[in-house]
């Protein structure tokens, strides 16, 4: 989907952010999806153990669509265990059922305990991605402070590798996302609403129109039709930009230059 801003920094990596950690992925391809989504999250740290085909991979920079500050700056290691080293907060992603007793958290649990986790002791976390066939080896899980899991369908629940590193990073980002739509600086004359006063100025213009025009052909009707008119105005609180294009578009329609 289009609508990158190619002004603003890629690689900008939102504070905190967990690691992602991909353990023996088979395809550069989907590694290359994976920093893709990373990066549409403000996640920037990518560590990968015994990638199958080899580093660098020209397969996953071609996949990458533009994320290759993520791939430049991945880091390789031969184990999980020295992947996960100087992490304090580990998560592993698994939809199987385990023979080991840990805390199995949802995405929405498991990122409030990283958020939390960050803020309380600044704790460096980090989430475990298995292979695109097999998933996770218990070997690996053992390594895990406690296990992941996505709720999906449970008829249903295999995830492409891409699609999984999105979903927890979207849900990571989504506990204090700087990116909302409501944050975003709006011009506040475009998006003040109009007051009363100037919606019923509105609705007098109108009002007056409709009468030269002869709209209302049975005086009985008139404060009915004038009723529901009002009524859908206040409803729709329009801004005060809104009450001015209006009132322009009165003024047009009946011959007239301007509104006082």
């Amino acid at each position: 989907m289009a609508g990158t801003n190619s002004s603003l920094a890629k690689a900008k990596n939102t504070p905190l952010a967990p690691v992602i950690i991909l353990v023996g992925p088979q395809f550069g391809e989907n590694i290359g999806m994976c920093a893709r989504a990373m990066l549409n999250c403000a996640v920037t740290e990518l560590r990968i153990v015994n990638p199958r085909d080899g580093w660098p991979n020209p397969a996953a920079v071609a996949s990458a669509s533009g994320a290759t500050d993520v791939l430049d700056r991945a880091k390789i290691y031969t184990t999980t265990k020295d992947a996960v080293a100087d992490l304090e907060f580990v998560l592993a992603t698994t939809a199987r059922t385990r023979d080991l007793v840990k805390k199995i958290y949802s995405t929405d649990a498991a990122t409030k305990e990283i958020s939390h986790r960050n803020a309380t002791g600044k704790q460096k976390c980090g989430i475990l991605f298995g292979p695109e066939r097999s998933g996770l080896e218990n070997d690996d899980v053992v390594l895990a402070n406690a296990i992941l899991n996505i709720p999906l369908n449970p008829g249903f629940s295999s995830l492409n590798l891409a699609q999984a590193v999105l979903l927890v990073c979207f849900s990571w980002l989504s506990e204090q996302n700087p990116f909302r739509p409501e944050g975003i600086t709006v011009d506040p004359v475009e998006t003040s609403p109009a007051t009363k006063e100037e919606i019923e100025l509105l609705l007098a213009h109108i009002e007056d129109e409709l009468v030269k025009g002869d709209f209302f052909r049975s005086p009985a009707q008139k404060p009915t039709i004038l009723r529901n008119i009002r009524n859908f105005f206040f409803r729709a609180a329009p801004t005060q930009q809104d009450v001015r294009t209006l009132r322009g578009i009165v003024s047009c329609l009946t011959g007239k230059r301007s509104w006082k």
